[in-house]
């Protein structure tokens, strides 16, 4: 397996420079978003937008408005075909069905990680933006198993025995799951056994990333898998927590290297005017207005 090289290679080395301090922040308190959902869709004109407003800076809550990257896309996109756009708190796990369903909801927004059994659903936006999978510990209660330039990793292997928590149905429980379950010859896809496969690990799904951060600091859980920019957020805004990036040891003389994914935004099947509508959007932003959005929600500007 080979880490991709992306686009957004100089959008990660700056948030790399805030993920190395939030990961050892030892000062704060925890940041936890009011409870509650954006007012109920109704049907008309109106872009529908279903999300999960606890993934900062992609989608979180300021006051009981949600706000984020993605929001501030969809408002363009809004604008840009002269519709309103409805913004509805949702679990993650129900965004992919909804949109599928296109009845209550034409967009999904909400750092939706592209995969093939998705794309058999709903259709995908150009991808904007590529994540790196981080471990979320007690601070000193583990130790980095290597660095790739100024990025401390954590291996998958380093792992095994524990319990693990991630937010239910994101890419960090895809990944967990297959790491733990995956045999060779399963719908996974993988051509080998799970990293973590009988080595005693435990995943536990938790309805949303801090709620498993919640969980590590009740002793519940020993770490959290979840994207980058969300770890470091929580780290920012929590005390006593550290994080690293989570790579792959690697194989046949290659280097270890990070576990990735790329984001995009989805729509109901057929509607190829919001698509395209989207996608142009995301091309008049380009690299530098996706890196500004991202500084913008992460007060990095």
């Amino acid at each position: 397996m080979k880490a991709m090289k992306t686009w957004l290679a100089a959008l990660l080395a700056l948030t790399m420079l805030f993920a190395l301090c939030a990961c050892g922040n030892q000062d704060g308190g925890v940041d936890t978003p009011p409870a509650g959902e954006s007012t109920q869709p109704v049907q008309g004109a109106s872009i529908e937008v279903y999300t999960n407003a606890y993934f900062a800076p992609f989608e979180y809550y300021d006051g009981t408005n949600i706000v984020g990257v993605d929001v501030d896309i969809m408002n363009m996109v809004g604008e840009k075909l002269n519709r309103n756009v409805n913004y509805t708190n949702v679990e993650f796990g129900t965004i992919i069905d909804t949109v599928s369903a296109g009845k209550l909801a034409d967009v999904g927004a909400a750092g939706i990680t592209i995969t093939d059994s998705r794309k058999e659903q709903v259709d995908f936006s150009d991808p904007y933006f590529t994540s790196v999978q981080y471990v979320i510990y007690p601070a000193g209660s583990m130790t980095p198993d290597g660095t790739d330039g100024e990025v401390s990793y954590i291996l998958w292997d380093s792992l095994a025995g524990k319990k693990i928590g991630v937010q239910a149905d994101t890419t960090g429980d895809i990944y967990v799951d297959m790491e733990i379950n995956a045999v060779d010859g399963d719908d996974y896809d993988l051509g080998r056994d799970g990293v973590l496969l009988n080595s005693g690990a435990e995943e536990v799904r938790y309805d949303s990333a801090q709620l498993a951060a919640d969980a590590v600091g009740a002793g519940q859980v020993d770490v959290v898998v979840v994207d980058q920019l969300p770890a470091s957020y929580i780290v920012e805004k929590n005390s006593g927590y550290e994080c690293a990036a989570l790579y792959y040891a690697g194989g046949d003389g290659e280097a270890p290297y990070p576990t990735e994914e790329q984001y995009a935004i989805c729509v109901t099947k057929g509607q190829d005017e919001l698509r395209t509508a989207i996608n142009e959007v995301l091309a008049e932003l380009g690299e530098d207005g996706i890196n500004d959005l991202v500084m913008k929600h992460m007060g990095l500007e």
